[in-house]
C-alpha cells in the first residue's frame, strides 16, 4: 500500500468494528424505544414484537415476502453506499431506479421474439445502463465544474420520475385508467422462486450485485482508487489517481445498481412498469446505507431488517392493533442512533477548532 494512504487505511480498519457495534446498538435501542411507545399506547410490547417477528419470518410465505420487500432496498442501498465510498452523496437513486424500470419494461415488451436466456439479460442490462447514464449528468457536473451532487441528483430525480410519468400515461400507456405499460413478454419475466409468493429471481441478481460490489471495492485497483478518493481527494491526486475519473466511474456504477433495482421490480414483481411502483426506495436506500455503514454486507442486513419491519408490521397491526406507523418510528430511531455518534464527533470538533475543522 502506498505510504500516503497507509494511515487512512489503518484508521478505517480500526473504525470498522466500532461501526458494526454502533449499528447493532442502534437497532436494539430503537426496538427498546418502540417497546416503550407500544406500552404507553396500552398494548403489550412482547405481543407486538412477536406478531412482528411472526409476520416477517413465521412461515416460508412470510419470509419470502420479507425478501421481496428487501430486494429493491438492497439495490438502492448499494447505490448510495458505492457512491459514498468515493465521497459522493448520490441522492438520485429514485430517478435512476425509475429510468431503469421504464427502460427494462420497453425492452421487455419490444423484444418478445428473443429467447429468455437472451431477453432477460438484455432487459436487465438495458435497465442498468439507463440508470448509469442518468447518473452521468450530475457526475460530470461534479467532476468538471464542482457542482454539488446532492443538488444535481435531487433535480435529476424530479426530471426522471416526471418523464416516466409522461411515458406511462401517454406513449407507453396500456389500456385502462392506470398509468402503466403492457405486460412484458414471458421471455423477459424473472421466474418466481417460491410458489404463491412474489419472491422472484431479482433477489439472486441483488445478491450477485452485492458480491460484485464487494469485489470491485476491495479486490480491484479501481476500488482502491475510488476508496482513496473518498478518504482524501487531495492525497489520492497526489498519489497519481484521477479524481475526476473516479467520480464519474463510481457514480455510473452507482446509477447502474439503482437501474437494476428498477428492472428487478418490473421484470420480477410487477411484470410491467407501473407509475408509483416505488414508495421511495431510492430515498430508503440512504437509510439502508447508513445502517449498513456503507459496506455491501451491511447493506444486505439493513435491507433485510427494513424488509422484515415492513412485512411484519402489517401482521402486527392485525394482531395487536398497533399501527404500522410504529415501523416508520423504529426505522427513524435506528437511523438517529446510528448517526448520533458522528454528530457528537462533529460537535466536539466544532468546539475545538470551529466549523471549518468539523468536517
Amino acid at each position: 500500500m502506498k505510504p500516503q494512504f497507509a494511515k487512512l487505511a489503518q484508521l478505517v480498519q480500526k473504525e470498522s468494528l466500532m461501526d458494526i457495534f454502533i449499528s447493532i446498538i442502534a437497532v436494539i435501542a430503537a426496538l427498546l424505544v418502540g417497546a416503550v411507545i407500544v406500552y404507553a399506547a396500552g398494548s403489550s410490547p412482547l405481543e407486538a414484537y412477536k406478531a412482528l417477528f411472526d409476520g416477517a419470518f413465521g412461515s416460508t410465505y412470510d419470509f419470502a415476502q420479507t425478501l421481496t420487500r428487501a430486494t429493491p432496498l438492497i439495490f438502492t442501498g448499494l447505490t448510495v453506499a458505492f457512491a459514498f465510498r468515493c465521497g459522493l452523496f448520490n441522492i438520485g437513486g429514485e430517478g435512476q431506479l425509475y429510468m431503469g424500470a421504464i427502460t427494462a419494461a420497453v425492452v421487455g415488451i419490444k423484444f418478445a421474439w428473443l429467447p429468455w436466456y437472451l431477453h432477460i439479460p438484455l432487459a436487465l442490462g438495458a435497465g442498468a445502463a439507463a440508470g448509469g447514464i442518468w447518473s452521468l449528468v450530475p457526475s460530470v457536473l461534479k467532476a468538471r465544474v464542482g457542482a454539488h451532487e446532492v443538488i444535481t441528483t435531487i433535480m435529476m430525480n424530479y426530471i426522471g420520475v416526471l418523464l416516466c410519468n409522461y411515458l406511462a400515461n401517454y406513449p407507453l400507456k396500456a389500456e385502462g385508467w392506470i398509468a402503466q405499460t403492457d405486460v412484458v413478454a414471458a421471455s423477459a419475466q424473472l421466474p418466481r422462486l417460491v410458489p404463491s409468493t412474489q419472491l422472484s429471481a431479482a433477489i439472486i441478481v441483488a445478491l450477485i450485485c452485492v458480491g460484485i460490489t464487494y469485489y470491485i471495492l476491495y479486490k480491484t485497483t479501481l476500488g482502491y482508487e475510488i476508496r482513496a478518493v473518498g478518504l482524501s481527494p487531495t492525497a489520492a491526486e497526489y498519489g497519481g489517481i484521477s479524481v475526476q475519473k473516479s467520480i464519474i466511474v463510481s457514480m455510473f456504477i452507482s446509477g447502474m445498481l439503482a437501474g437494476l433495482g428498477g428492472s428487478g421490480e418490473v421484470l420480477g414483481l410487477h411484470r410491467r412498469f407501473i407509475f408509483g411502483f416505488s414508495p421511495g426506495y431510492g430515498f430508503d436506500g440512504i437509510a439502508i446505507a447508513v445502517l449498513g455503514r456503507n459496506h455491501p454486507v451491511g447493506v444486505v442486513l439493513g435491507a433485510l431488517l427494513f424488509g422484515a419491519l415492513r412485512n411484519g408490521g402489517m401482521v402486527m397491526k392485525q394482531v395487536t392493533n398497533v399501527p404500522t406507523d410504529l415501523v416508520v418510528v423504529i426505522q427513524g430511531i435506528v437511523i438517529l442512533f446510528v448517526a448520533a455518534p458522528e454528530m457528537f464527533r462533529i460537535f466536539k470538533r466544532i468546539r475545538k477548532g470551529g466549523i471549518a475543522d468539523a468536517f
